[in-house]
């Protein structure tokens, strides 16, 4: 149905969609996570499945790095395949001392440096910004499992390698928690077709203390995001 995405039907999406930027990860919560998971798409290697949680259809598809990427995939599943709740699932960089290796943020809103929203003809400034009903709902998750989150507003950046060595610290002093690459273009598309969306990553990385996850770390956190996640999806 669409360029991306060789799913043969709407009904092969489920409504609620997880979205892994890496789509080994999305193998890895298929057949870890669901039950009786069914691949509907491998062109480009970006793999997707649907299966189900808790009797519930969930959907989990990879979307690549970085916004261009993530717009494609997340614009094709809603206008194609009618998805209406998108869930990204990552990793960030902490900006804040306080914001610790293993956290996990949500972003109540996206800051960007992208100029993605001109394909949206706005006449001013936006601020995307997360969906309040998959918010209210990740925060009951989380009371529910015992899984603590920090909430507020990140930043989504075109740049992996940038060349000023203090360049985030200007973000930092604007009270941007962390730094990732997807959930700008993600709120705008959500936004534009009135569907909810939601970006929910693992700190990784430290700006400030220049720690890194270990593989371990890694893991352990990706397991309480992706119980979050999915008690999210179907709820």
């Amino acid at each position: 149905m669409s360029t991306h995405i060789n799913a043969a039907n709407k009904n092969d999406i489920a409504p609620s969609i997880l979205l892994p930027g890496d789509p080994l990860r999305a193998k890895f919560i298929a057949e870890n996570f669901l039950e009786s998971p069914r691949c509907y798409n491998e062109i480009r290697g970006m793999l997707g499945y649907t299966g189900t949680y808790k009797g519930v259809p969930v959907s989990v598809q990879g979307t690549g790095m970085g916004m261009p990427s993530m717009g494609i995939y997340s614009w094709e599943l809603i206008t194609e395949y009618g998805v209406e709740n998108l869930i990204r699932i990552g990793t960030a960089g902490s900006f804040h001392k306080d914001i610790k290796i293993k956290d996990i943020v949500v972003g109540m809103a996206a800051s960007t440096d992208s100029n993605y929203i001109h394909a949206f003809d706005v006449p001013g400034s936006y601020s995307p910004c997360a969906s309040y009903e998959l918010l209210s709902k990740l925060d009951s998750s989380s009371k529910e499992l015992g899984i603590p989150f920090k909430a507020g507003n990140i930043v989504s950046c075109d740049v992996f390698y940038e060349l000023k060595e203090d360049w985030w610290q200007k973000w930092a002093s604007m009270g941007i928690m962390a730094v990732e690459m997807e959930a700008a273009a993600l709120y705008m598309n959500a936004a534009y077709n009135n569907v909810n969306a939601l970006a929910i990553m693992t700190i990784s990385d430290h700006f400030v203390t220049g720690e890194k996850a270990t593989s371990e770390e890694r893991q352990t956190s990706f397991t309480d995001m992706m119980k979050l996640a999915l008690e999210t999806a179907v709820k």
